[in-house]
């Protein structure tokens, strides 16, 4: 890195190599990626819907996973729609101007952290309703979840600021390509001709914070949630329950695992090609994966989902 001199001229726009190494199967990559984000919509806008519709399904549990649905569909959309014009060439595609970069990163960072404890408080409604059935209604009221959610959402939103303020604050007045598919940091932090090493310091002890906080509460309810399993006298319950359980941290593992790599780290990453593979996981197949695993192997959901969009049921109206 340079020494920033007055000189140079600040960069006022990005370009985004996205996946350059496969050009020559750019379509393939494009109608695979287009599959999977139109997909991910439309399993998440189902589960909203079905949520919505069925009186059935209005319980803290579906409340927190309309949330979680809500977050998918935008999570993916802050990055995606940008990469898929990428691939296809579309004019612009590959531009991003400077204000749109940090933009693009402070949104995919709130929407990652509200992740982030949005499944650390749907780890502690499982708690009190598997571990402290008799008591659930008391701890975890109505009231309770929107105070949950509005937390999360709040906490997810103060997460980046300090991150972005300081991102804002550094020179970029050399190389203007960006080897990611989106504006991440550590790509970014790669071009600036500033001294790094204070905001690679906070990057690491923000995403730390996030991550620890949020996996300590859904360790510590899993492992509640396991001791009290295995108390369970009936073997078919106990199986049904450990499934289910080992389901939902199958999707957690694979999230907090990604962004562990990604995020808690304190240097610029080395080999960016392996890094774009890991950022699929979290931003795109994750997002993916969780409505099939969170709510449509759910019986309920399954059900509600018949009802809502049986013929009977729209002949009734």
């Amino acid at each position: 890195m340079q020494p920033y001199t007055q000189n140079w001229t600040q960069v006022t726009q990005f370009v985004m190599v996205g996946f350059a190494g496969v050009q020559e199967a750019r379509l393939l990559f494009f109608a695979l990626f287009l599959t999977m984000y139109l997909f991910t919509l439309a399993e998440n806008l189902a589960i909203i819907l079905v949520v919505g519709l069925d009186h059935r399904l209005r319980r803290p549990m579906y409340f927190f996973l309309t949330h979680l649905s809500c977050l998918e569909i935008l999570y993916t959309s802050v990055t995606v729609p940008k990469m898929l014009a990428g691939f296809i060439g579309v004019e612009g595609g590959k531009y991003i101007s400077y204000a749109g970069c940090l933009s693009q990163l402070f949104i995919f960072t709130f929407l990652g952290a509200t992740e982030c404890f949005l499944l650390a408080a749907m780890a502690y409604d499982r708690y009190v309703a598997i571990c402290m059935p008799l008591r659930y209604g008391s701890l975890v009221s109505w009231g309770t979840c929107i105070r949950l959610a509005a937390a999360c959402w709040l906490a997810g939103f103060l997460t980046p600021i300090l991150p972005i303020y300081l991102m804002s604050r550094l020179a970029f007045c050399g190389p203007n390509v960006v080897d990611h598919f989106f504006c991440d940091a550590s790509p970014l932090l790669a071009l600036s001709c500033s001294d790094v090493t204070l905001k690679e310091t906070v990057d690491f002890l923000v995403s730390l914070a996030v991550l620890l906080a949020s996996s300590a509460v859904i360790a510590v309810s899993y492992g509640h949630i396991v001791w009290t399993l295995l108390h369970i006298r009936s073997a078919a319950e106990r199986r049904k329950a450990f499934s289910t359980c080992a389901a939902h941290l199958t999707v957690v593992g694979l999230f907090y695992g990604t962004l562990f790599f990604m995020y808690v780290r304190t240097k610029v990453a080395s080999s960016i090609n392996f890094n774009k593979v890991v950022s699929v996981f979290y931003s795109i197949v994750t997002p993916m994966l969780n409505p099939l695993i969170y709510s449509l192997r759910n019986k309920e959901v399954k059900g509600a989902l018949g009802r809502a969009f049986s013929l009977k049921s729209w002949k009734r109206q």
